[in-house]
């Protein structure tokens, strides 16, 4: 501590260690951070049972996807999924998608706008500005109209709806009951892992897929719960259609180094193709939007192209999971895959800009593995002493487009392996994911899924690393030199030994102390200043709250919440064996230097050994 001794009856600052009083020390100090605490129990409880339901209700969504197609396309009844590949409508069949999408755009204009588009974005929004609080008509808006979509031949997947759909009644849950706002966004996080998990059998990428676009964070409050429910969904997934993987594939053998070097140079160039692909589809969109039309028509007029392409090509009705499964089982030729490749990505990014309601996991992974398939057979056939693999090649193609278009880099990478369960795969798909998520950072600024929000002017996070503050010690930031104030001096005396400048009186902030040592507030020059407060008052009668304080082995996040709780901009410092020993004093500007220290190591250069010369 530092004092400042002026005449024998004029001291602005007393010689003394100030303390607090341990029962208004104990009172004021923050509450220590706990990684976990009981009511996670029920939080995952919650989750668990969240996830059984999801299960439940994304088997209802592929089974109405599956009667809604069997009655367009066959004229039938019946809940599998069904290609609408093999129907006999002819040239009619055009006029299918353009039903769907008529549908669909009453349904957003009399239902809920926010059914439109692939789910993801929409559940990002309102995670970041409203509190994870999604309208609970989103559970069964989204869903019966992605059905619809899907059903009359959209070409999209099962997955986009269910995923958005599991949000939707994880964040419904989360109203319901007495929870947090993090909590209630850690359930639709769950919702959503769940449903992902129910339809591909991929538990582990769900979780990943949760932390990577919809939580922003990996704790342990939001994993375990998310975890859980992904668990539960994969659980339901195989009892109701056992343990498979979702795109079976003939075992691959481990890929030769010059192999290895090949697929890195494939994630690069799809990482390249993710990135048209983002501009492509919002290009479209923008398109649309300049229509000189109502907006509830657009998904008709996507709905006519689609009818179109579908009609000429086939495969690119539906949700066409058995075209990735052909693709990366190596049973296309070059030709198939290409036109396969060129159709779909034409219906599918003319229906998504559309407005229309479906997904983009899917339709770019048939984008992905047939373009990888048919680079692959390229390859193999002109330079075999490469050894490329053209399943391979189509395999990590599939997620280095996701990986690129996205940058949900480690869902992509383990997501290709939990569907295929292809050991020897996770170092090809490490390689290309990598340099698909590397040159797609470097040439993109927004993803596929964050281009949307971001103009509507949401700012999304794309960096997630441990929090600066929470890593440093309150006792190795704060002020040590602190000057305090007695209780009973005048403010006469006081401003006379501020006006004299020295440099122990130039401080923002000092706490007061009573006869006893002890601290009971603390004041800042604007009070000290204050025109009102006559020169005859004491200092102590302007103290109005009891000090607030922080342990020396507090971390700087629990200061900082402490004063934003608080309201205030200073905290007296404890000593960590002695919660009554005042030792320093921390305010927003140590706070800001904390900060300060976090942007050297990221920018300062600086070389430390030089190599001998």
């Amino acid at each position: 501590m530092t004092d400042h001794v002026s005449a024998p009856h004029s001291r602005a600052a007393i010689p003394l260690a100030p303390s607090l009083d341990p029962t208004l020390a104990e009172a004021h100090l923050p509450r220590r951070f706990r990684p976990l605490d009981r009511r996670i129990v029920g939080i995952a409880l919650a989750a668990m049972t969240l996830g059984a339901v999801v299960a439940g209700v994304a088997r209802g969504l592929t089974a109405l996807i599956g009667a809604i197609t069997h009655l367009a396309f066959y004229g039938q009844w019946g809940t599998s999924l069904v290609s609408p590949a093999g129907h006999r409508l002819g040239a009619w069949v055009i006029a299918v998608p353009v039903i769907g999408g008529l549908v669909v755009g009453v349904m957003a204009r009399w239902g809920s706008r926010a059914i439109r588009g692939h789910g993801i974005p929409e559940a990002m929004e309102q995670i970041l500005l409203n509190e994870s609080r999604i309208p609970p008509r989103m559970t069964w808006l989204k869903p019966v109209s992605s059905a619809v979509a899907i059903g009359t031949g959209g070409p999209f997947g099962a997955e986009g709806p269910i995923i958005a759909t599991g949000g939707a009644l994880g964040s419904l849950l989360g109203q319901l009951a007495h929870v947090t706002a993090d909590e209630r966004k850690t359930l639709l996080a769950a919702g959503a892992a769940a449903g992902m998990a129910a339809v591909f059998a991929a538990p582990v990428s769900a979780v990943l897929l949760s932390i990577e676009l919809l939580l922003f964070e990996r704790r342990a409050r939001s994993l375990i719960p998310v975890a859980l429910a992904a668990f539960v969904g994969t659980g339901v997934r195989y009892v109701l259609e056992g343990s498979g993987p979702m795109f079976p594939m003939p075992d691959v053998a481990a890929a030769a180094p010059a192999a290895l070097a090949v697929y890195v140079l494939l994630g690069a160039l799809i990482g390249v193709v993710g990135v048209g692909i983002t501009r492509l589809c919002y290009g479209i969109e923008d398109a649309f939007e300049k229509l000189p039309i109502h907006w509830m028509w657009w998904p008709a007029l996507g709905g006519l192209a689609v009818g179109v392409i579908g009609h000429f090509q086939p495969l690119t009705l539906g949700v066409g999971y058995a075209n990735i499964t052909a693709a990366i089982g190596g049973t296309f030729g070059v030709s198939a895959l290409l036109v396969l490749c060129v159709a779909k990505l034409a219906s599918w990014s003319i229906a998504l800009g559309s407005g229309t309601s479906g997904g983009t996991l899917a339709p770019l992974f048939t984008i992905g593995s047939t373009l990888g398939g048919a680079i692959g057979l390229g390859v193999a056939q002109a330079m075999p002493w490469l050894h490329v693999d053209p399943r391979m090649a189509a395999l990590v193609c599939m997620a280095a487009i996701f990986a690129g278009a996205s940058r949900a880099f480690l869902t992509s990478v383990v997501f290709a392996f939990e569907t295929t369960l292809q050991p020897h795969g996770l170092l090809p798909l490490l390689g290309a994911c990598a340099a698909a998520y590397l040159v797609s950072g470097l040439m993109m600024r927004n993803t596929i899924m964050t281009e949307k929000i971001v103009r509507r002017g949401v700012r999304v996070p794309s960096d997630y690393s441990a929090d600066p503050l929470d890593r440093i010690a309150v006792g190795e930031a704060c002020t040590r030199e602190v000057v305090t104030l007695r209780a009973d001096q005048t403010m006469a005396d006081l401003r006379a030994w501020l006006a004299r400048g020295e440099d122990i009186s130039r401080h923002q902030g000092f706490p007061v102390v009573d006869a006893q040592g002890h601290a009971i507030g603390v004041l800042t020059r604007r009070n000290l200043f204050d025109a009102t407060v006559p020169d005859t008052a004491r200092v102590g009668s302007l103290v109005t709250r009891p000090p607030l304080a922080v342990r020396e082995d507090n971390s700087l996040r629990e200061a900082a919440d402490h004063m934003v709780t608080a309201g205030v901009g200073r905290l007296l410092v404890l000593g960590a064996g002695d919660a009554t020993r005042m030792v320093g004093i921390l305010t927003r500007g140590d706070l800001l230097q904390a900060h300060g220290r976090r942007l050297r190591e990221a920018r300062e250069r600086s070389r430390h050994l030089r190599p001998a010369g």
